[in-house]
């Protein structure tokens, strides 16, 4: 089969099914793993270029509506007749569903079934050491600076948190993004700062413009070291690849 991803979460479970070697083009933003960095590219998955779609001809377009503004881009394959699939993940159950939907459309049904049980066994695994902390720190998530946006309650950072032996600090609001200020984030007096700018490279993200915040001495931080600046790529993007940025997290607070 000829497959495209306009999304680069998309892109990312078609590797942890073991199907990359079917993708024909992708996004401009799909930049793991490696291999797909050589493919036709598509545009910005905001701004998908339709007719390069059409011309490589794609027996399925996994499409996405995990960044608002992508309806578009269904719309215009429902209006080329472009064979596809629409994956919105916000959880990690729902992530788990998505690897063996895509499994399945993609005739690789087998393939989905060891995917998911690969995703839950190793989700289990931290799990079950994270039973085991003493404590469990408070995190306060910051996904966008200005103004500021962090994961509410339906978000899989969250699911994140819990599972790393952790608490997200807006884990009362019932939303999946929160707009908020960083006054609340102060009177909510987090244990961690974890920054994962949506769309930035970890390499520009600086601690100092945290710091530089009114009132960030109020958090009573000795130095800057809880304040982690992570790859937006491990925590940002609803696929598999959150595990890694959960073992990562596991390390980085509780050593």
């Amino acid at each position: 089969m000829r497959v495209i991803s306009i999304c680069p979460s998309n892109t990312e479970i078609m590797e942890y099914l073991g199907l990359t070697h079917l993708l024909v083009g992708v996004d401009d933003y799909s930049d793991w793993p490696a291999t797909v960095r050589e493919l036709p590219k598509l545009g910005p998955d905001l701004s998908i270029n339709m007719d390069f779609v059409e011309e490589l001809q794609p027996d399925m377009v996994l499409a996405s509506l995990s960044v608002p503004g992508m309806e578009k881009n269904v719309e215009a394959l429902k209006e080329r007749g472009i064979p596809h699939i629409v994956l919105n993940p916000q959880s990690l159950k729902e992530i788990e569903e998505d690897l063996l939907k895509t499994a399945e459309i993609l005739g690789e049904r087998e393939k989905g079934l060891k995917a998911v049980e690969q995703f839950r066994l190793r989700l289990e695994k931290v799990k079950q050491r994270a039973l085991n902390v003493e404590h469990q720190p408070s995190l306060y998530w910051e996904w966008w600076p200005k103004p500021i946006f962090t994961p509410g309650k339906i978000n899989w950072l969250t699911e994140i948190s819990e599972a790393a032996g952790a608490v997200n600090i807006f884990q009362n609001v019932e939303l999946a993004s929160v707009q908020t200020d960083w006054e609340e984030v102060i009177s909510r007096n987090p244990d961690y700062i974890c920054l994962a700018w949506v769309g930035v490279r970890k390499e520009k993200v600086q601690k100092s413009i945290v710091k530089k915040r009114p009132g960030y001495e109020k958090l009573g931080f000795a130095n800057d070291d809880r304040i982690l600046i992570l790859e937006e790529e491990l925590y940002c993007r609803p696929s598999p690849r959150l595990l890694d940025g959960l073992e990562k997290l596991v390390t980085l607070i509780h050593g």
